[in-house]
């Protein structure tokens, strides 16, 4: 047993060595991490900067922008290439998560916040009620803080389309500034890939904000890295706009353990800008791809 567990680390050692230069890069400055560690730890709420070890978070934490992840860090669902905890027995929601939320917001003074979650596929509406609490709560003390939200497809199997459409609905009543619900990777790998959710029942999310308030902005993004193809992206960039999603994102897939799916291919960088080109091209009015981009990276400003 001690040989397996000696070999597992150091073939992870020299998986983490053989990542390209361009993927390798700085957190950002201690003390802005810190500030918002201690913030969030004193209250026990969650951000997906910090559950999903994002590159980028010194960097948008400097900016006054961060993520929570609300109702706890466990996930109802297993996807293979997230970081995310998962079980089949989440936490209990807090009842004073939404107001630790805006209290934090209001002492780190964040200009621009994004909502996510976990997938809850246990609560009655997955969670969406819950958004709407957080975001009004955040409103009563935080006035000119715009809000994003990046949900789950809210699909817990009972009620069907009219069920999930009814809670995308719960959400667009309360006005987020864009509405972001990602689609992960192209249509051939959203088996392996993400284990409970669907590549059209993803797009319909999109669909019905839309149909819902023309007017909110909506958004989604892919991990490259799994397999796909150039022409399989373009495909799913189609798709999205055809639901006439405006925004999207594109990065790349790093795999956070042994347990998740392996690297396919690392993108190089002018891949991506000839991507972000073509998107632009399809109609998208923001993209912004890179290697290191993430859902919510540079979120609150122009791409």
């Amino acid at each position: 047993m001690p040989t397996e567990i000696n070999s597992s680390h150091s073939q992870w050692r020299e998986e983490i060595a053989a990542l390209p230069p361009w993927l390798k890069r700085s957190i950002g400055k201690a003390s802005e991490l810190s500030t918002v560690q201690k913030i969030i730890k004193q209250r026990q709420i969650h951000t997906i900067c910090e559950e999903g070890r994002c590159p980028n978070r010194g960097e948008c934490y400097s900016k006054k922008t961060a993520t929570f992840l609300l109702m706890g860090q466990t996930c109802t669902r297993s996807c293979a290439f997230c970081q995310v905890d998962k079980g089949h027995a989440p936490m209990a929601l807090d009842p004073e998560e939404p107001q630790k939320v805006a209290e934090s917001v209001q002492l780190l003074g964040l200009r621009y916040v994004v909502l996510t979650s976990v997938a809850r596929d246990d609560l009655s509406d997955g969670g969406a009620s819950w958004f709407v609490k957080t975001m009004t709560a955040i409103r009563q003390i935080n006035c000119e803080t715009q809000i994003e939200v990046l949900t789950p497809d809210f699909w817990s199997g009972k009620g069907g389309d009219d069920s999930q459409q009814e809670r995308v609905a719960t959400v667009v009543d309360a006005k987020p500034v864009c509405y972001n619900h990602n689609i992960e990777t192209v249509r051939r790998l959203q088996g392996p890939v993400r284990r409970g959710a669907k590549y059209d029942r993803s797009l319909n999310v999109l669909r019905w904000v839309k149909k819902l308030d023309a007017n909110i902005p909506t958004k989604s993004g892919l991990m490259l890295g799994h397999g796909e193809t150039e022409e399989e992206v373009i495909e799913t960039m189609k798709d999205l706009r055809s639901v006439n999603c405006d925004r999207l994102t594109l990065g790349q897939y790093m795999r956070p353990s042994l347990e998740h799916l392996p690297v396919q291919k690392y993108w190089l960088p002018e891949e991506f800008d000839r991507l972000g080109e073509i998107a632009r091209s399809l109609g998208f009015d923001r993209v912004n791809s890179g290697p290191l981009v993430r859902s919510s990276y540079h979120a609150g400003e122009e791409l």
